[in-house]
């Protein structure tokens, strides 16, 4: 391993602010090679929430049962197609996760082909995971966010009861502390719950594992996770709507000067409306890969955490590869073979064991 690369990241208990940096650097020194990575799943969810858009626009503005049912099937169409870009992004995590291990273990460059020949290595178990975690980050955010509608509905309603007795203000600061202390629970909670299950991709393909022990692996690995995945989304996420505001500023000045309403968005025009649309799948390619290196500089963490990966991983490049034996261990390898093939059979002797008969 170069000097360059082992230092880029050394292998030490990370930080929040850690993690961020690492996943910046990392971004800034294979800027155009990640983009390309992130890039395929971001632009199908994209194409399916464009076809969304247009499909139940139109749905309010036809007068034919004929296009109205044509919409309607267009916009479940592009709600589908938005899913599976989404699926298509946990799939390739798990791919940057194992091209990521492999850089840090043998110096392998960092690849977009590396990258989907891993996935697709084990391309339907990782479906199939996504779903799964799909689904659980969906029942995850309608449990948090329910609680966090409940509790601001009786703090609202606590205050016109709390405003009959003490000044207005007072009720007012009220409402907006306990809204404050509410979402940060609620975030936490949500944050807590998908912190479970933000391994399984890259389990699936560093460790090798199949899906049932992947979840379970990923329930192990998950502890005290939940500040830096925290941390690491809300970066990402705000960063992305900046470069989205950035992008959509002209955009809303030339509407404007030409006449169109930015703030109506039923009576823009059909290209206008596309054109909008295109800055946010762009800041999301733009920024798709900071987020995935921060989910597998995380998974590398807390194995260093936990397990002890730093030493396994310098063992590693030091010493030769180890012979595939059927034994079970409750942690990971360094990095799982994709193809197992077996060892080549022992020569047949001819006639004695020296050879003489």
């Amino acid at each position: 391993m170069t000097p360059s690369a082992a230092t880029e990241l050394s292998l030490a208990p990370l930080g929040a602010g850690d993690l961020i940096d690492r996943a910046v650097r990392l971004y800034r020194r294979h800027l155009f090679i990640l983009i390309r990575i992130a890039a395929p799943p971001v632009i199908v969810a994209a194409a399916g929430w464009i076809l969304t858009t247009i499909s139940f626009r139109q749905v309010f503005q036809t007068a034919s049962e004929g296009e109205l049912a044509l919409y309607l099937l267009g916009g479940f169409a592009g709600l589908a197609v938005t899913i599976g870009g989404y699926l298509f992004t946990l799939t390739v995590m798990g791919g940057a996760t194992r091209n990521l291990v492999a850089h840090l273990l043998r110096n392998d460059p960092v690849s977009a082909k590396a990258t989907y020949e891993a996935v697709r290595a084990r391309f339907w178990g990782l479906l199939w995971a996504s779903v799964l975690v799909l689904g659980w980050i969906m029942i995850a955010s309608v449990a948090a966010f329910t609680g966090l509608y409940m509790v601001s509905a009786f703090l609202v309603f606590g205050s016109f009861v709390f405003a009959t007795s003490a000044p207005g203000w007072l009720a007012v600061i009220v409402v907006v502390l306990g809204v404050l202390v509410a979402s940060f629970v609620s975030l936490w909670v949500f944050f807590f719950v998908v912190g479970r299950v933000a391994y399984v991709p890259q389990v699936m393909l560093v460790e090798g594992r199949g899906i049932m022990e992947a979840f379970g692996r990923s329930f192990s690995l998950a502890r005290g996770n939940v500040r830096r995945l925290m941390a690491m989304t809300l970066f990402t996420t705000f960063a992305t709507e900046s470069a989205m505001m950035i992008l959509w500023a002209p955009l809303t000045w030339y509407g404007y000067i030409n006449g169109i309403d930015p703030f109506n968005s039923a009576q823009w025009p059909a290209w206008y409306a596309i054109v909008y649309s295109i800055p946010g799948p762009l800041s999301s390619i733009l920024l798709m890969p900071v987020w995935m290196l921060g989910l597998s500089l995380l998974y590398v963490d807390e194995r260093v955490r936990h397990e002890g990966y730093d030493i396994e991983l310098m063992a590693s490049r030091q010493l030769p590869e180890m012979p595939e034996l059927n034994v079970t261990s409750p942690l990971g390898t360094a990095l799982s073979r994709q193809v197992k093939t077996p060892p080549p059979a022992p020569p047949r002797a001819s006639g004695s064991v020296l050879n003489l008969g």
